[in-house]
């Protein structure tokens, strides 16, 4: 009988991509799961998809749109805001769910291996469900409004891709320290909403001086919505270089939160 004998890993080795490959079906049941797991005995049910984004744009579009007269680029507001609100619900619930998957998978964390990194990735994917389901609504909303989408739209795989790798970079960070300092998840409902006022998705960045917009274009989700509004409306993109400055930060936030992860995983289970 083989023997198959688990060492320790070097401490900053990066994500194991054949590892990850050989346990695609336990990631697929994971995200099965966390998809069952938050429907369950709820009234609405995958409704939730629709209503959070679409309440939320009738809120904005009566105070911001109606009352505060924000700009939206020449874009009826409501769509304009519905735009950005979709990606945004997205990455926000995904990595809210995705900071306690390691936690809330302890009891299988403490006794088998398997790549940890899988908990959260899974918890970001099962989340593009709602996200297509709300995307469903948003065509509803251009054909009623009359809007046609431009030649960009190739390019939308590309910028949900980006999204889905902005969540998962935040969630390697956060969920590993989660399971160390559990005031954590104390504090992530606060973060969200701070991050949520400081990207363009009640107002176009074209308001921010154009001083600060490099600096605006630290903030990851910054580079993701206007990229989407871009494929999808035609909009013009205000700062081209705060976009990509904005899609760089990403890819730094994924590369150091593969090693974060990776490090603190090692005693994942001691600690849990």
């Amino acid at each position: 009988m083989e023997k198959i004998i688990i060492k320790p890993k070097n401490r900053w080795q990066a994500v194991n991509l054949k590892e990850i490959y050989e346990y695609r079906e336990l990631l697929f049941f994971l995200i099965w799961k966390d998809i069952k797991v938050k429907y369950k005995q709820t009234i609405f049910g995958i409704g939730w998809a629709i209503l959070q984004p679409l309440f939320m744009m009738i809120i904005f579009t009566l105070f911001f749109g109606k009352f505060a007269k924000i700009p939206s680029d020449n874009i009826p507001y409501p769509i304009f805001s519905y735009t950005g609100l979709i990606i945004w619900t997205y990455f926000a619930n995904s990595l809210l769910f995705a900071v306690e998957s390691i936690v809330r998978h302890q009891n299988v964390v403490t006794k088998i291996y398997f790549p940890k990194i899988l908990l959260p990735l899974s918890s970001i994917l099962s989340h593009l469900l709602d996200f297509l389901i709300s995307f469903f609504v948003l065509i509803f909303f251009l054909l009623f409004y009359k809007i046609s989408p431009t030649g960009n739209i190739i390019y939308l795989p590309i910028f949900i891709l980006i999204s889905i790798l902005t969540a998962f970079s935040v969630s390697l960070y956060l969920s590993a320290l989660n399971v160390y300092y559990r005031d954590v998840r104390y504090i992530m409902n606060f973060l969200i909403q701070v991050w949520f006022f400081l990207t363009p998705i009640t107002y176009p960045t074209s308001i921010i001086p154009e001083k600060f917009r490099l600096i605006y274009g630290l903030n990851p989700m910054v580079g993701v919505i206007e990229g989407f509004r871009w494929c999808i409306l035609g909009k013009e993109i205000t700062s081209i270089k705060m976009m990509y400055f904005s899609i760089f930060i990403i890819f730094i936030l994924f590369i150091g939160g593969i090693y974060f992860f990776k490090n603190m995983e090692r005693s994942f289970a001691d600690v849990i």
